[in-house]
């Protein structure tokens, strides 16, 4: 039953989810916000809005183990498993914001959140703020940049203009039926985890790292999957990993300032955070080494052989 309980949480999220972009860029068309603005700020924090109910949800409830492994294990999972089965499909074209912005700003994050949870037995509301600034920051780089090249720019054909017509009725049912979705599928992916974790005898870090990861990453590994396919030419190493910037930043962030989320599993400081640290680090090596700009079928193989690694290892553990 617990198993049905989860499929129905994590349906429910990507149902939520959707619908929240949808209501989110209908009324962001309705404030008069640029195509540009809408897809680096408003669809950006939307799609992490699962992630964000999850964590949020487990915190409160007293399960922080859920909550940091479900960041960690999202981010690994989103380089080793999507990034990975993504260029095993089709090759990711790397470009220059890769190595110059978003790379880097992931790395500083990555390598933040592991000295947070070093230097305390809690991410603390004053550090959720401090990761949530860190946010708007790099926000305000990307639309200074984008603005400064929007002649240059690729259009983001991922955002339905349709969606301006849309009536303030129907944003108001969407984006009621996004949170109470979300809201209703967090609860019964936390609840239903706990009592599979309980059944086995692992522990919550486990199955958050390993099964709510996987979960909330779906709609990205979706999303990368249909456009590899359809060899579209917009997917870039440096939109994927943007996904690990807002889970650091926004959902550990907003999770903390609401409830300081607390370091229970040593193993989360022993393990999961230099998983997810060397997942990043490699990502840099992999886009030049030996032929650059470029993240090809063998790369793919690798970043996915590691990633069964790390799941292998965290269960057998």
């Amino acid at each position: 039953m617990d198993y049905l309980l989860v499929f129905l949480g994590l349906l429910l999220l990507v149902v939520g989810g959707e619908f929240l972009v949808r209501s989110s860029v209908a009324l962001s068309f309705k404030l008069h916000l640029s195509k540009m603005v809408i897809g680096l700020t408003v669809v950006s924090f939307a799609t992490s809005a699962p992630e964000l109910l999850v964590s949020l949800q487990a915190a409160l409830n007293g399960f922080s183990d859920i909550s940091l492994g479900n960041v960690i294990g999202s981010n690994i999972a989103n380089i080793g498993l999507v990034l990975g089965i993504t260029a095993i499909i089709s090759p990711l074209a790397i470009d220059k914001d890769f190595y110059k912005l978003n790379w880097p700003v992931m790395m500083i994050l990555s390598m933040g959140l592991y000295f947070i949870l070093r230097s305390g037995p809690e991410i603390s509301r004053s550090e959720g703020i401090a990761l949530l600034l860190m946010l708007f920051v790099y926000l305000w780089v990307l639309i200074k940049k984008a603005k400064k090249a929007r002649g240059t720019m690729p259009v983001d054909d991922s955002i339905d203009e349709g969606l301006s017509k849309a009536s303030n009725f129907k944003i108001i049912v969407w984006l009621l039926i996004g949170g109470v979705s979300l809201y209703l599928g967090s609860e019964l992916l936390v609840s239903s985890a706990i009592n599979i974790a309980k059944d086995f005898g692992v522990s919550e870090r486990v199955i958050a790292v390993t099964m709510i990861a996987v979960g909330t990453s779906i709609p990205e590994l979706a999303a990368s999957v249909i456009a590899a396919l359809k060899k579209e030419k917009a997917i870039s190493l440096g939109n994927l990993i943007g996904s690990n910037i807002f889970n650091i930043s926004s959902v550990l962030g907003i999770t903390a300032i609401i409830q300081p989320i607390a370091v229970k599993s040593k193993e989360v400081l022993t393990n999961d955070i230099f998983w997810m640290i060397g997942f990043a680090a490699i990502l840099l090596p992999l886009a030049f080494l030996p032929k650059s700009y470029q993240l090809g079928r063998k790369r793919g193989i690798v970043l996915v052989v590691a990633y069964a690694v790390f799941i292998g290892m965290t269960i057998l553990k």
